[in-house]
């Protein structure tokens, strides 16, 4: 009798941790997809206000068609990207093409003291820094989901309902982070 009782107890047991477990991942999974659409509202803000600086400087340096296709075509194409890891290459990209118009601007003093590009750098910087919080959050919390499916027990759950791994946002090139932006008149 005392046998059965503990059997039904451990039974009771484990039934109970796979339901707190089980409960968990989900609530991870859905953490993780509530933060990738943070980051994506973000990201889209980001496009819609690259344009209009595009613009703006457009007025003052209009012979740099270049860096304004560039700028464009990066936007463009960070746009039609899905997912962390297609996003992160794409978004390196048009980082490196902002840091390109930004240094374009800098060379325009009339354009510098320009309160509508003054207006639409502060609103970018803004945005980027809200980016990078968005991006630590989403990147935190994969990191907290990702050791749970691979942790003892909790992997023999994931791996039984399959949950998969989810990927990092992580900028593709921190090397294009420490260059100097170049830009050349010629």
């Amino acid at each position: 009798m005392l046998s059965l009782v503990v059997v039904l107890a451990l039974s009771g047991l484990i039934i109970l941790s796979t339901i707190v477990i089980y409960n968990k991942l989900i609530r991870l999974k859905n953490t993780v997809q509530s933060s990738w659409s943070d980051v994506d509202v973000q990201l889209k803000k980001r496009y819609d206000l690259v344009p209009n600086l595009i613009e703006t400087v457009k007025g003052y340096a209009a012979h740099e068609k270049s860096v304004f296709q560039k700028v464009t075509e990066a936007r463009s194409q960070a746009m039609q990207t899905a997912g962390p890891a297609e996003k992160a290459l794409a978004e390196t990209q048009l980082q490196a093409t902002l840091k390109t118009l930004f240094a374009l601007a800098e060379a325009y003093p009339d354009l510098k003291a320009n309160a509508n590009f003054l207006q639409l750098q502060s609103q970018l910087q803004s945005l980027e820094n809200d980016i990078e919080n968005a991006r630590r959050y989403y990147n935190a919390v994969v990191r907290d989901y990702n050791i749970l499916i691979e942790s003892f027990p909790s992997n023999l759950i994931a791996s039984g309902f399959k949950f998969e791994k989810s990927d990092f946002f992580e900028l593709q090139s921190p090397e294009t982070e420490r260059q100097p932006v170049k830009v050349s008149f010629s």
